[in-house]
């Protein structure tokens, strides 16, 4: 069995909320590194870093809307598993938008590119650690329910 079926096999066997979990894990860990490369790429001058009347918009911004979103979405939907996956996916994304300027929280200054800034680098390893035992410990792939069929 390849290790794409294996995982096939374990999220078709998921609970809700491990569902949900685990696709908050995976949001979080794209949208923080697809963030972290446009902002290398923004630096580097490569990609545009502000509007044109120079208003700058931190990405905690839409972080925090995303997590008031998703969190409401999540209470008002969780007995629908789609509203409980977007709810998911919009939580993860929220939260990586968030938590990748935790230095600006903390300073009350744009210290990003700053020895300040890695504080926001420690503070998404530390999430992402959390969200994955998160992960681990409702049982990916462990204590699933068996897969529908006969009884023994």
């Amino acid at each position: 069995m390849t290790i794409a079926a294996s995982l096939s096999s374990r999220y078709a066997r998921l609970e809700a909320h491990q569902t949900v979990q685990l696709w908050v894990l995976v949001s979080f860990l794209l949208t923080f590194g697809i963030v972290r490369a446009i902002t290398h790429l923004q630096k580097a001058g490569l990609l545009p870093n502000q509007t044109g009347d120079g208003l700058h918009i931190h990405h905690l911004v839409p972080g925090i809307i995303l997590l008031l979103v998703s969190g409401y979405l999540g209470l008002a939907a969780w007995s629908h598993p789609r509203g409980r996956l977007v709810a998911a996916i919009l939580f993860g994304i929220g939260a990586a938008l968030t938590i990748d300027e935790f230095a600006l929280w903390l300073f009350l200054e744009d210290v990003y590119w700053a020895r300040e800034g890695r504080d926001s680098i420690d503070a998404a390893i530390i999430v992402g650690v959390l969200l994955g035992l998160g992960v681990l410990v409702s049982g990916f792939g462990t204590r699933s329910r068996p897969p529908p069929g006969p009884n023994p």
